[in-house]
C-alpha cells in the first residue's frame, strides 16, 4: 500500500479513486468496530470526494482558522465517511481509524463530537445539524462579513424533521447565502423507504417554497457533482442553496446496493473482504483541497466607555418585573462586551429581549415562532466565539430540549432566559406556565440554572451568566415584585442570600416564591415563630452550605415552596443537596403546583396551588408545632 499525495487540481479520474477509498475506509473502521453505518456512508463517497477536495476550502492544519469554510455532518451516523475523508487529508491516522473508531476513551465517537478539533457540533439527533448551521452563517455573513461557507451534509431521512424546514426558512428569511445543504438522497432509512423515497421533485418544490436555490444532481457522477458545487460556491445572491444528490445506499457493492436491512450494520469480516475486493482494494491517497484566503486582519471592535454599559440600578423597595431587568441589564452587557449578541422568538416585547434590538439590531435575530431554530442559531454563533442570550417563554423551551441537550455534548456556551413561569402568570392558563422548566434545564448536563427574585439579583446574574460556561438558565418573572438587594449587592453562581434570620424554621424560596417567603415570615414573627428566609437564586448549582448552615440553626424544619412541579425544580435541588451532606435530622415540607392549573388572576393562583404566604405560615406552624 503506497501513499499518494494529491492536489485540488486532481482529476475526476482520481477523485474516482479517493470516493473509492472512503467507502473502503467506511467499510474497514465499521467492521472492525463491530457497528457503525457504512451503507449511509458509502452513499455520500463521491459527494465528498468533490467537496473536500475541490471546494471545502480549509486548512487542515489550523482548524480554527477564522477563514475557514465549515463542514457539519447532519446525519451524524455517516460517521464512518467523516473519519474517512480525516484519514484522507491527513489528519486521522489509518491506526486510530482502525482500532479508535467506536471504542471506549477514544475520540472517534459513534456520532461526531467537537472532541476532534474539525467538528463544530455534535450530530446524530437527525435535524440538527443544518439548523446550527444557520447560527453560523448568520455570524459569518451579519457579524463577521467574513466569505466562508457552510457545507452541511444531511440526509433524506432527517427531511421530515420540522427543524429542517424550520432552518432553511431562517436562512431564506436572513438570505444566507453562504449556506449549502448537500442532501443525500438514497431512499431508504432505518426501516425502510423513507416518507418520499426518491421523489426529488417532491423535495425540490419544498426546498423552494421555502426559499432556497435548489440544485438536483445524480449523487454519483462526479462531473454532475462537480458543476453542482461550482454553482453552489456562488454566493453573491440572497438564498441557501439546496443540493439534492440521487444516490443509492451502499453504493459499490452489489450485495447491498440498494437493499433494505443494512442501516446501521458493519460488514462480517468475510463480507467486508468481498465489498473491498469489489471496491478495488484498499487505497492510501492523500489529498489536499484548496486552502482558504487568508482571512484579513479584522479591526478589533471599538466598545463604549465603561460608563455607557453601568448595570441598571433599582430603589429597593420599587416593583420591578425581573423579565424587565433583564432586558435592562442585557443592553448595559452589550455597551461592555462586542460580542455579546441576542435572539428572540417572537415574543420580545414580553421578555424585554426587544430593548437591545433596538440598541444594537445589527446584533440581534429573530427566529419567530420556531423555539428549536432558536436554540440553534444561538448554538451555531457560540461555535463562533459570540456570547448568545436566548429568550423565549418559558413554557416553549420544553421544545427546544433535544437542541439543549445537544448543546451541551457540543460542548458550547450557551445563555437561555425563560420568562412568564409558573402559575404566577395567571389568566393565560396551562399552556402558557412553565412548570417543569426548572427540571428539564437541570438535567442538562453542566448547566446553570438561575432564578432571580427581583431586579438587582437579574441585573447580577446577567452579568455572571455572561462569562458562565455551558448551557446557562434564567428564569424570569412575569409580574412586578418589590425590589430587595440594594443596587450594586453581589450574586454569585452557587450562591444564595440569608434575608431572614430565625430558631424555628427555615423557608426556602426563589423567584416569585421568594416574596411569600418573607411575607410569611412577617405573618409567623407576630405569633412568635421567627424564620429563616433563604433565596436560593441559584437552582444549580445549589449553595450547599448555606442550606446546612440553616437547617442546622432551625433543627432541620424547613418548608420549600416553588411555582413549580413538585418533581425535579427546587425542591428537588434543596433535598438532594442536604441529603448528600448525610444530615439526619430533617423535617422538609415541599409546596409546589401539584394539580393541572387553570386560568384566574396571579393571586388566586398561587393560593389554590398553596405556594402563598399563608399557606407558607400555615406549613411553618405545623412544623414547629410538630416539634
Amino acid at each position: 500500500m503506497t501513499t499518494t499525495r494529491l492536489t485540488s487540481e486532481a482529476g475526476l479520474d482520481t477523485l474516482a479513486e479517493l470516493a473509492a477509498q472512503l467507502r473502503v475506509d467506511s467499510i474497514r473502521s465499521s467492521t472492525s468496530a463491530g457497528s457503525g453505518h457504512p451503507t449511509s456512508s458509502m452513499s455520500a463517497a463521491d459527494l465528498l470526494a468533490v467537496l473536500v477536495s475541490r471546494h471545502l476550502r480549509y486548512d487542515w492544519d489550523d482548524p480554527h482558522s477564522v477563514a475557514n469554510d465549515h463542514l457539519i455532518f447532519s446525519k451524524g451516523h455517516a460517521s464512518p465517511l467523516l473519519y474517512s475523508v480525516f484519514k484522507a487529508v491527513g489528519v486521522v491516522s489509518e491506526h486510530e481509524l482502525l482500532t479508535g473508531y467506536r471504542r471506549f476513551g477514544q475520540r472517534l465517537q459513534g456520532h461526531p463530537t467537537p472532541v476532534l478539533p474539525w467538528v463544530d457540533v455534535a450530530t446524530g439527533s437527525l435535524g440538527q445539524g443544518l439548523p446550527d448551521g444557520v447560527g453560523i452563517a448568520l455570524a459569518g455573513r451579519y457579524l463577521e462579513r467574513r466569505p466562508y461557507r457552510i457545507w452541511v451534509l444531511c440526509g433524506d431521512s432527517e427531511m421530515a424533521e420540522g427543524s429542517m424546514w424550520e432552518s432553511l426558512d431562517r436562512a431564506s428569511h436572513y438570505g444566507l447565502s453562504n449556506l449549502i445543504a448537500i442532501v443525500d438522497v438514497n431512499r431508504l432509512g432505518q426501516r425502510g423507504e423513507t416518507e418520499l423515497g426518491w421523489d426529488l421533485d417532491a423535495y425540490a418544490r419544498r426546498a423552494d417554497a421555502f426559499g432556497a436555490r435548489v440544485l438536483v444532481v445524480d449523487g454519483h457522477d462526479l462531473g454532475a457533482i462537480e458543476q453542482a458545487l461550482s454553482t453552489a460556491e456562488d454566493t453573491d445572491g440572497s438564498r441557501p442553496t439546496v443540493i439534492l444528490a440521487k444516490t443509492i445506499k451502499g453504493k459499490g457493492f452489489p450485495e447491498v446496493e440498494d437493499r433494505d436491512g443494512w442501516h446501521g450494520k458493519p460488514f462480517p469480516a468475510d463480507m467486508a473482504d468481498r465489498a473491498i475486493a469489489e471496491l478495488g482494494g484498499v487505497r492510501n491517497l492523500v489529498i489536499r483541497g484548496p486552502r482558504p484566503d487568508p482571512a484579513p486582519v479584522a479591526p478589533s471592535p471599538t466598545d463604549p466607555p465603561r460608563s455607557h454599559g453601568v448595570p441598571p440600578r433599582y430603589a429597593v423597595g420599587d416593583k420591578v418585573a425581573t423579565r424587565k431587568a433583564y432586558g435592562d441589564a442585557l443592553v448595559a452587557l452589550g455597551a461592555r462586551d462586542s460580542r455579546v449578541v441576542a435572539l428572540d422568538g417572537e415574543v420580545s416585547n414580553s421578555t424585554f429581549a426587544d430593548e437591545f434590538a433596538r440598541a444594537y439590531p445589527e446584533r440581534y435575530f429573530e427566529m419567530f415562532i420556531a423555539e428549536q431554530q432558536l436554540a440553534a442559531a444561538a448554538t451555531g454563533l457560540a461555535v463562533r466565539g459570540y456570547r448568545a442570550f436566548a429568550s423565549t417563554f418559558a413554557a416553549f423551551w420544553t421544545r427546544a430540549h433535544d437542541f439543549l441537550r445537544m448543546g451541551a455534548i457540543s460542548g458550547v456556551d450557551l445563555r437561555l432566559v425563560g420568562s412568564h413561569a409558573g402559575v404566577e402568570i395567571g389568566a393565560d392558563g396551562p399552556s402558557q406556565m412553565a412548570l417543569e422548566d426548572l427540571a428539564m434545564m437541570r438535567a442538562v448536563h453542566g448547566s446553570t440554572v438561575l432564578y432571580p427574585s427581583d431586579g438587582t439579583s437579574t441585573a447580577a446574574l446577567v452579568d455572571a451568566m455572561a462569562t458562565t460556561g455551558g448551557i446557562s438558565y434564567l428564569r424570569t418573572t412575569r409580574g412586578a415584585y418589590p425590589v430587595l438587594y440594594p443596587a450594586g449587592e453581589a450574586f454569585s453562581v452557587g450562591g444564595s442570600k440569608l434575608l431572614r434570620s430565625g430558631a424555628d424554621v427555615t423557608l426556602v424560596g426563589a423567584g416569585v416564591t421568594l416574596h411569600a417567603c418573607l411575607q410569611a415570615a412577617d405573618i409567623l414573627v407576630e405569633e412568635g415563630v421567627h424564620a429563616n428566609v433563604l433565596d436560593c437564586y441559584s437552582v444549580k448549582p445549589i449553595d450547599t452550605a448555606a442550606l446546612t448552615a440553616a437547617a442546622d440553626a432551625t433543627s432541620g424544619r424547613i418548608v420549600v415552596a416553588e411555582d413549580h412541579h413538585p418533581e425535579g425544580g427546587l425542591g428537588s435541588a434543596v433535598t438532594a443537596a442536604l441529603l448528600g451532606t448525610g444530615q439526619s435530622t430533617l423535617a422538609v415540607t415541599h409546596l409546589a403546583v401539584r394539580g393541572l392549573p387553570g386560568s384566574g388572576s396571579g393571586a388566586e393562583l398561587l393560593a389554590w396551588a398553596g405556594i402563598d404566604a399563608d399557606h407558607i405560615a400555615a406549613a411553618a406552624r405545623r412544623l414547629v408545632g410538630d416539634a
